[in-house]
């Protein structure tokens, strides 16, 4: 994992003491205006009461952490550090709520008007699913991610490992397989195109 860049908001006193510990820090922390290059907000509860910071971190996409000495406070962030705490409480909470952001971002692939999610294996379009097989999934991400339509050789051998003079109608079964599942769950025969070049969505 890269080192977290973390902009903060928080009392003088805080900062100083990040500052002291910065050895310590499993994150860069700033205390400039947002830029681009933030992972994660690190705030203050009592911060907010400056309405000019709290409409910037409102408006922020940046993942959020709030530092409370409040128990159980409604607070629009993604997780919530109470404190006094540890610098290992706030080390582990800035890196695992980073961690699971890049995990579900990850696992959930936008496919024409689908959503390909590879940790439940499902291909989902409105409320409806379809459970899909790790060569499915494989197949997809494949054709996704080259721009021109594949040959069955190219398929076979980055899915299958399958060399070109294997004689096998895998890559077409598959498909087949595929399709039907696709055009029985959401009427939509076509999913996956083939012309004289190859398969191609």
């Amino acid at each position: 994992m890269h080192r977290l860049n973390v902009l903060i908001y928080a009392s003088n006193s805080f900062v100083s003491t990040l500052n002291e510990l910065k050895p310590f820090l499993k994150f860069n922390h700033f205390i400039s205006a947002p830029s681009a290059s933030y992972d994660i907000i690190l705030f203050h509860d009592e911060i907010l009461k400056d309405k000019k910071i709290k409409n910037i971190i409102n408006k922020s996409d940046f993942l959020k952490v709030c530092l409370s000495t409040q128990k159980n406070q409604a607070l629009k962030c993604d997780a919530i550090i109470q404190l006094p705490t540890t610098l290992n409480e706030i080390n582990n909470t800035l890196e695992n709520i980073f961690a699971k952001k890049k995990f579900i971002k990850n696992s959930s692939i936008k496919v024409k008007s689908y959503l390909l999610n590879k940790n439940t294996k499902k291909l989902i379009k409105n409320n409806n699913s379809i459970i899909l097989t790790e060569k499915e999934i494989q197949l997809i991400e494949l054709l996704l991610n080259d721009n021109s339509p594949l040959s069955k050789n190219d398929i076979l051998s980055s899915v299958w490992n399958y060399s070109a003079e294997a004689d096998t109608h895998t890559v077409e079964t598959h498909i087949y397989r595929l399709r039907k599942k696709i055009n029985d769950e959401f009427m939509d025969d076509e999913f996956i195109l083939n012309s004289k070049d190859g398969y191609h969505l």
